[in-house]
């Protein structure tokens, strides 16, 4: 049995080729989770967001128990924390703490891209109700 089979699933090695993940579809926004609660015991889900260019955001909103991250690594998305908008170009990285209103757009004519570490782990179980919410808006 190699390394990856003998240990427990949230500490098996997870390679994924560039695009590689789970893919959902918003509109002008889309995610890809590289890893989440079932990958990582729960510990944390990482994803990748995609916003294209005039994507207007999700609405401001907080997480009661999560605390996320956020690294842009393309672009120049606007992030919402607290009451202030802020330009955020590529390499900007923001912590999130749980309770604290936030939000991410991409007012540009470019695509943006974000990193998102979400602590702990769970946001991805919402991605199903999410997704609709978006497709009953369009």
């Amino acid at each position: 049995m190699s390394d990856t089979q003998a240990r427990a699933p949230e500490r098996a090695v997870i390679l994924l080729p560039p695009g590689g993940g789970r893919h959902y579809a918003m509109g002008l926004l889309s995610a890809v989770f590289k890893a989440d609660e079932a990958d990582t015991g729960a510990g944390y889900s990482v994803s990748e967001w995609i916003l294209m260019p005039g994507q207007p955001g999700v609405g401001a909103h907080s997480h009661e128990a999560n605390d996320e991250v956020f690294v842009v690594l393309e672009g120049m998305p606007e992030l919402f924390i607290d009451d202030d908008w802020h330009a955020s170009p590529t390499g900007t990285f923001a912590r999130i703490p749980a309770g604290v209103t936030h939000d991410f757009r991409n007012p540009t004519d470019r695509p943006a891209r974000l990193l998102n570490v979400f602590i702990p782990g769970g946001f991805e179980r919402d991605m199903p109700k999410i997704v609709a919410w978006f497709a009953a808006q369009g």
